[in-house]
């Protein structure tokens, strides 16, 4: 079943962006965080939030800390709005 708190996840524009930036690989939090004028706890919350979610994931290494999409979940979400709106060619048959 999906994780609730994945909506309440994408509700904010910040995280849907990182979502976005994640798409491509994982990046650092230097490399997340250069992308917008924010404190660092501000982004720390954001990546807290996403976590928690399970959208995504982190990895230390050193002194950096990397992110990376958990796809799994990304996949759920996308399909349970799916179930939610439909397809469009369901849409046309109920017309």
């Amino acid at each position: 079943m999906l994780n609730s708190k994945a909506f309440k996840a994408l509700a904010h524009p910040v995280r849907r962006d990182i979502l976005k930036r994640l798409r491509n690989g994982r990046l650092s939090a230097g490399e997340i965080a250069e992308a917008y004028d924010m404190s660092k706890p501000s982004l720390s919350t954001h990546f807290a939030v996403l976590k928690q979610a399970r959208l995504i994931q982190s990895e230390r290494k050193g002194n950096h800390i990397y992110y990376r999409l958990n796809v799994t979940v990304a996949d759920e979400v996308v399909s349970a709005l799916m179930d939610v709106f439909g397809t469009q060619k369901d849409n046309h048959k109920e017309k």
